[in-house]
């Protein structure tokens, strides 16, 4: 079984770490570089690092702030918004980010999954899924979730593994920034109907958010963003918690 890793993630507008509720109503959550140098001393497993807004304004992911940022760590360091092409992933990867994360443009070109995993190995290519509950159904959302797509959550992320995707990046739209815990009832079913690593985001508040995601559905990680920004949580913390409940997580030295 794999153990389980906190994430912590660095939305990105503008150079500045932001956090909104439902993703919107964003407001300023720090300086990424500190962030990140933070959560390598507290002990976060990986760390995920989201330009939120590449895809809007039609333009690239920061390279320089990303290569500033893996200056500081030496946990996995993953990187998204903005990427369409082979091109992309290689100067970000020369930048020092060990994973790509996918979405608007994956939705968009189905291919570049393959093409990705062909080029780099499946092991470097997560497929961001933002998702929302729609007329009693989950539907995928790109373009920071502005905008809703035709194609249902479990299909594409089965989808999204038969092309090569290594890992899959959940987030739940409704529950995001709430702090009303992760939504377990969509990330039970998009972890049980692939066989590759699921991320849960959207929804944590508590330490107990984590246990129970970790507890009722097979996702072998839980990301969290303004808890850890703003002191709420400590990751040390969560990992003495899940350690408590016999849920063994990546890196348990404290």
């Amino acid at each position: 079984m794999l153990k389980k890793r906190i994430i912590p993630c660095l939305d990105i507008k503008d150079g500045t770490t932001v956090k909104g509720i439902n993703f919107e109503g964003l407001r300023n959550a720090g300086d990424p570089i500190s962030l990140a140098k933070k959560y390598e001393i507290d002990g976060a497993d990986e760390l995920v690092f989201l330009d939120i807004t590449a895809t809007i304004e039609e333009r690239k992911t920061f390279v320089e702030l990303v290569r500033d940022i893996a200056k500081e760590l030496s946990i996995p360091f993953t990187v998204g918004g903005g990427i369409n092409s082979i091109e992309d992933v290689r100067k970000l990867l020369e930048a020092g980010a060990d994973k790509i994360s996918i979405n608007s443009s994956a939705v968009k070109k189905p291919q570049l999954i393959t093409d990705l995993a062909n080029e780099f190995g499946s092991q470097c290519i997560v497929v961001a899924i933002d998702t929302k509950f729609v007329n009693n159904e989950d539907w995928v959302h790109i373009k920071g979730g502005r905008e809703a797509t035709e194609l249902k959550t479990l299909e594409w992320a089965k989808k999204a593994e038969v092309l090569g995707a290594g890992e899959i990046l959940l987030t739940s739209m409704d529950g995001d920034g709430t702090k009303k815990g992760f939504d377990i009832r969509i990330t039970k079913a998009v972890s049980e109907i692939v066989n590759i690593p699921v991320i849960a985001s959207g929804g944590a508040g508590t330490i107990g958010d984590f246990t129970e995601v970790f507890q009722e559905t097979k996702a072998t990680g839980g990301l969290a963003a303004s808890i850890f920004h703003f002191g709420e949580i400590h990751i040390q913390d969560v990992k003495k918690e899940l350690l408590y409940k016999k849920i063994q997580v990546r890196n348990d030295q404290f």
